[in-house]
């Protein structure tokens, strides 16, 4: 089917042929139509076939049948604009657009900015990371598009910045994934809050039984279009793995971008510790890469997408999982599995980076002792084995800088920085508020405010009798002079109840005058010996009560 069959607004026809739209993708061609007729579709297409496109336009063009008509129409126009358009469509309606990610909220964001361009249709992207102002003016000023993820939507609802009364349309982009990152309970609460006559678009490489069921939940009956039920990833994609030893796997990685020598590639890994060690083993064998996880600021992340987009020397990213949902590089033509994904969806999102719009692209998974569970799962999902690939000796690469054992703190200055609710990189000289400096033997930590130095009583008037003077366990706790720096008694003098066996005892007997080294730690000057009592004792003593 051709974009031009589907008798769309001329608006967005001019910026179709704009972007060089001409024959729609399947998923395109099966669910706009319907999206047109105004019923709930649930899309389910592999990664890089236009779903975006498959939402954001027919919704435009709903939105634009909706304005009133400046002069006459013709009988086919009247009949096309009665059947798509929005009833009763006002200026405070919007579409909101659900997604899991800020990325892929910037690329929604992209789209709508790029078909709506000749028709005046505004969109604004919310996400977390970034400061409230500039969303808060967007959604005063009024959008047809909000695109969000849902905490960041959820603040502005609490805040009475967004009504979700005037929701027409909602749609939820990869929503499995949603579900997978813990969205579950706000996607719910956004539900509950939108209108019942709302239409509901859901559309995801993968579908879950979950997602369905809380559409169908939500009183929506979606019309499925299932165009990869059996084919899980894209056909563009050839995909083989390489058995080697967690060990190899540097020297793996480093002789595989020597030998493709990519336009431009992404390299996963399940850790974004490890994001920096691997972009650092590269950049020391001069590879340049830039990494990309979420210990970085949403606008660090953004700046490192740009630069990677842009055409320059920076033409590999090392990433997490983050990078796996909702970046729409064209000119990616090489994935590398650092690690194997844990879950099967994952994989196929990974590699699904690489053969978008049509092109071909390549992807190789390095596969240690440690994936191998994780290989036999994506095999079972994909329904066949992954091609086997391996390296002539001649093909490795023998002379190389060691890989880094450890991640040492510190990103290069392009990224440096840490996103807020994450641990990042230490700064240095230690902890953020202050160095305190080493810790001396014995420093128990700061003082409390008002205590004076050991030794001495509590500042405030202590009128407590001298140590010496007061009975009982009480006289040993640590409100009156230590015994560190308790003044030693005259020979003969009267000493406090028990000093003389303590000191006889500790010291096997040498005499009152030879002081006991005192015990180390907080409680050494609380706690008191606790004479053992017998059964036999008790019984005797308690017999010579009784008839004394």
């Amino acid at each position: 089917m051709k974009f031009s069959e589907l008798n769309l607004d001329p608006a967005l026809m001019t910026a179709i042929q704009k972007i060089g739209y001409e024959e729609c993708s399947p998923i395109q061609a099966q669910a706009m139509p319907i999206i047109l007729d105004g019923k709930d579709v649930a899309g389910l297409a592999q990664t890089g076939t236009g779903k975006t496109a498959a939402f954001v336009l027919p919704l435009m063009e709903r939105i634009l049948r909706a304005r009133p008509a400046h002069g006459e129409i013709t009988d086919a126009e009247k009949e096309i604009k009665e059947k798509r358009a929005f009833k009763d469509w006002k200026p405070q309606n919007f579409i909101l657009v659900l997604v899991p990610t800020r990325e892929l909220a910037e690329q929604v964001q992209d789209n709508i900015i790029k078909f709506g361009a000749d028709s005046g249709l505004r969109g604004f992207a919310i996400y977390g990371g970034t400061g409230y102002d500039k969303q808060k003016e967007a959604l005063k000023n009024g959008v047809e598009f909000i695109v969000a993820t849902p905490g960041r939507l959820i603040d502005l609802y609490k805040e009475h910045l967004v009504d979700l009364k005037q929701v027409r349309a909602i749609v939820f982009d990869e929503a499995d994934r949603m579900f997978d990152m813990g969205f579950k309970d706000d996607m719910k609460f956004i539900l509950q809050r939108v209108p019942r006559e709302r239409q509901f678009l859901v559309f995801s490489a993968t579908l879950n039984f979950d997602v369905l069921n809380t559409a169908y939940q939500f009183g929506s009956e979606p019309v499925e279009i299932n165009i990869s039920r059996d084919q899980a990833k894209a056909e563009n994609v050839k995909d083989q793995i390489f058995h080697v030893g967690n060990a190899e796997k540097p020297q793996h990685l480093l002789s595989l971008l020597k030998l493709h020598n990519p336009k431009q590639a992404i390299i996963f890994t399940n850790f974004k510790l490890n994001v920096e060690k691997i972009t650092k083993f590269l950049v020391d064998n001069d590879v340049p890469a830039m990494a990309i996880s979420s210990l970085l600021t949403q606008a660090q992340r953004n700046r490192v997408i740009e630069q990677f987009k842009a055409e320059n020397h920076l033409n590999i990213l090392v990433a997490t999982d983050v990078a796996a949902r909702g970046l729409d590089i064209k000119g990616v033509d090489l994935v590398i599995n650092y690690e194997l994904p844990m879950d099967s969806e994952s994989y196929v999102h990974r590699i699904g980076r690489t053969g978008r719009a049509g092109t071909t692209g390549q992807a190789f998974s390095m596969v240690g002792e440690k994936d191998i569970e994780s290989l036999t799962r994506i095999e079972d999902y994909l329904k066949h084995k992954i091609e086997v690939g391996y390296l002539e000796n001649e093909q490795l690469i023998q002379e190389f800088k060691p890989f880094p054992d450890r991640f040492d703190g510190h990103y290069p200055k392009s990224v440096e920085g840490g996103e807020r609710g994450e641990r990042g990189p230490r700064r240095e000289g230690g902890r953020p508020g202050g160095n305190r400096g080493p810790r001396k033997e014995g420093d128990r930590g700061p003082r409390r405010e008002g205590r004076g130095p050991r030794g001495e009583n509590r500042s405030g008037g202590d009128n407590r009798p001298p140590r010496e003077e007061r009975k009982g366990a009480s006289a040993t706790k640590s409100d009156g002079p230590s015994p560190r720096h308790a003044k030693r008694p005259e020979h003969g003098a009267a000493k406090p109840h028990g000093t003389h066996k303590r000191a006889d005892n500790r010291q096997g007997g040498q005499g009152p005058h030879k002081r006991h080294e005192p015990r180390k730690g907080a409680s050494a000057v609380r706690r008191q010996p606790v004479k053992k009592q017998t059964i036999g004792n008790k019984i005797t003593s308690f017999i010579k009560k009784l008839f004394s």
